[in-house]
């Protein structure tokens, strides 16, 4: 075999290793960070449940509601203002991050 065939193996197989040994080293690396990102998957997961009971439910709703309504009106009032100042301003906030293109696109 050509001596130069021969060394070009040897470095690649030399490159293989390394490349073994980073990616080693980037899995201990950012144990940490797939750690937090478990959770966050965790919590997206249990607010989509939440969210998906409710949109199937929606009788549930109506009857928290009312029996807020019936037992505390002004509490119910002045949570649904703050509750509606927080909608909007999450609107506004999302309007305005997708024309800066900081918003990702959504999947269905």
């Amino acid at each position: 075999m050509n001596q130069a065939l021969i060394d070009l193996a040897v470095e690649r197989g030399r490159l293989l290793e390394r490349i073994s040994n980073q990616r080693q080293l980037l899995g201990r690396e950012l144990q940490p960070v797939g750690n937090a990102l478990h959770g966050a998957d965790r919590a997206v997961a249990t607010v989509r449940k939440g969210s998906r009971y409710i949109k199937d439910h929606p009788e549930m709703v109506g009857v928290g509601v009312a029996v807020l309504i019936v037992v505390q009106p002004r509490r119910v009032w002045r949570w649904t203002k703050r509750g509606y100042f927080a909608w909007r301003t999450w609107r506004t906030l999302r309007k305005q991050m997708a024309e800066f293109g900081l918003l990702a696109s959504r999947r269905p």
